[in-house]
């Protein structure tokens, strides 16, 4: 039988967990996974399924004093839009199977973009007579500051990496097992700025060192081959000749491996930048999104093509992109300051 590759399992895994979900909500809510199933990937599913529980659980406790399943589509048809008005103040704090809650404008929105979803699924396959989702305005998002590292602190990471002296005598102990493991997966971060569920995917037929190109697959199962330095290259290499060292079985290609010769985990991955991070930039808090953060806005500074920087980092909307470009504009505006001279 042949072995699920990383992304099938993590397939698998999505439709468990969603299925705790939706096995608690009304049957035409499964009709609506179904059909959205060849649109969507299992995580958008699995998230839809969590915004759709809260949903189903709020109208259960506040509307129509009914459990979730017994919530009928005559029960949604009669909804009006005060109701997702006051579904989305309610979404500010909560309880939910005894667990408190709460959502920023963020959170919010994105609830709201899942019952958008599945209002227009139901009112386009003329299950209810309204889309009112789609009358109700999104959240104002407000902008956020764009946390990178300096270059004076990428180069403090990577020194605390090597030399751990300041990491307590237990994250030594680690240290001296993970080294060659842990400088490979930062440098691979800063120097290509692939996401983090990317990399924990790689498998070690994913790269050409020939080329010095790799193949990633990007959000939605698309794949894409990416290039990256000699610097990089020889951080790889170095962790390769590690992981050659490690009684691992014959079917484990995962680039990356755990202290239990298993593919790392993302939480893994997001503890051991936490842990270096955390001494060469204590006042940030630096995780490897922000890694990814100061990658592009490295590439924008070299390139000046905001295309470009999007291509490499696998934005689909430009947009996106564009907040690396805001934060290149303060360093900008900064470094023309001292540029107009008024009284030579």
């Amino acid at each position: 039988m042949k072995q699920m590759s990383y992304y099938e399992q993590r397939d698998l895994q999505n439709r468990v967990k969603m299925s705790k979900y939706t096995e608690r909500l009304p049957d035409y809510c499964m009709d609506f996974f179904i059909g959205i199933e060849n649109n969507t990937s299992s995580l958008t599913r699995y998230n839809y399924a969590m915004d759709l529980y809260v949903f189903f659980n709020y109208l259960s406790k506040y509307v129509f004093h009914k459990d979730e399943e017994a919530i009928t589509l005559e029960d949604i048809n009669s909804l009006k839009s005060r109701h997702i008005e006051q579904y989305l103040s309610y979404l500010s704090y909560y309880e939910i199977d005894g667990k408190p809650c709460k959502n920023d404008e963020k959170g919010k929105a994105r609830k709201l973009a899942s019952l958008r979803s599945f209002f227009k699924y139901l009112f386009n396959h003329d299950m209810i007579d309204a889309n009112i989702a789609s009358k109700i305005d999104t959240p104002k998002l407000h902008n956020k500051e764009i946390i990178r590292l300096e270059d004076y602190e990428v180069k403090r990471l990577m020194n605390t990496i090597e030399n751990p002296s300041e990491l307590t005598k237990h994250q030594q102990a680690y240290n001296k097992n993970t080294f060659e493991r842990d400088n490979a997966i930062v440098t691979l971060f800063l120097g290509t700025g692939i996401r983090i569920s990317e990399l924990v995917g790689l498998n070690v037929e994913s790269f050409d060192f020939e080329q010095n190109a790799f193949l990633v697959t990007r959000k939605g199962g698309n794949q894409t081959t990416l290039y990256f330095s000699k610097e990089v290259a020889l951080a790889l290499k170095t962790w390769l000749e590690k992981r050659a060292t490690l009684e691992l079985t014959k079917d484990e290609h995962a680039m990356f491996i755990s202290l239990q010769n298993k593919r790392i985990s993302v939480r893994a991955v997001e503890n051991l930048v936490k842990k270096y991070a955390q001494i060469a930039s204590p006042l940030k808090k630096i995780s490897p999104h922000k890694l990814r953060s100061t990658f592009g806005t490295n590439l924008y500074k070299e390139t000046k093509d905001i295309y470009i920087v999007a291509d490499v980092l696998g934005h689909k909307d430009v947009n996106t992109t564009k907040k690396h470009y805001a934060a290149i504009s303060e360093d900008m505006r900064k470094s023309v300051a001292d540029k107009i001279k008024i009284n030579e």
